[in-house]
């Protein structure tokens, strides 16, 4: 993540990080001699990964995964369910690369033949194989019709259809 956010950094991009201060000395040491926020981005530490989440949703207009391990994984499906739920209606991508979330998008496609995940949630998620498709499909991303009508402020939610 690092190389990406310089790149994007040094194109004129704005680049925010946030980590929780637990992990920022294992994932991102300053490195000596450098003013690490030039190079970088600016850099936001947190006391968690809740807050961490919650900051990132906040700051950013959509989200892109890219190959990672569980920690990535975990992010990507809290974010979807957010989605799923009315928290946020950005974009959910996936960076396809190399094929390297064919599996999971079968996982999905499964869930959905087994009822497990209805089929408009399916939608949330979009992927892409090249980083020209995901940010074309990102540009013109539409959450999914039918969501869960949630209003994380009101007592009596309701459903914007039958779901089942």
């Amino acid at each position: 993540m690092g190389a990406i956010a310089q790149t994007i950094h040094e194109g004129g991009g704005k680049v925010i990080g946030v980590i929780p201060e637990a992990l920022k000395k294992i994932e991102r040491p300053e490195i000596t001699n450098v003013n690490n926020d030039l190079v970088f981005g600016e850099e936001i530490v947190v006391k968690d990964m809740h807050t961490r989440k919650a900051l990132m949703n906040k700051l950013s207009s959509g989200f892109i995964t890219m190959p990672g391990g569980y920690g990535t994984m975990e992010e990507l499906l809290e974010i979807t369910t957010w989605s799923q739920l009315s928290i946020h209606e950005k974009p959910v991508m996936l960076f396809n690369m190399k094929g390297y979330f064919e599996h999971l998008l079968k996982f999905i496609e499964h869930s959905v033949e087994e009822k497990f995940i209805v089929e408009w949630s399916a939608g949330v998620i979009v992927a892409g194989s090249t980083a020209k498709e995901v940010l074309d499909k990102l540009e013109v991303y539409q959450p999914p019709a039918s969501r869960y009508a949630l209003k994380w402020d009101d007592a009596s939610p309701q459903p914007k259809e039958d779901f089942v």
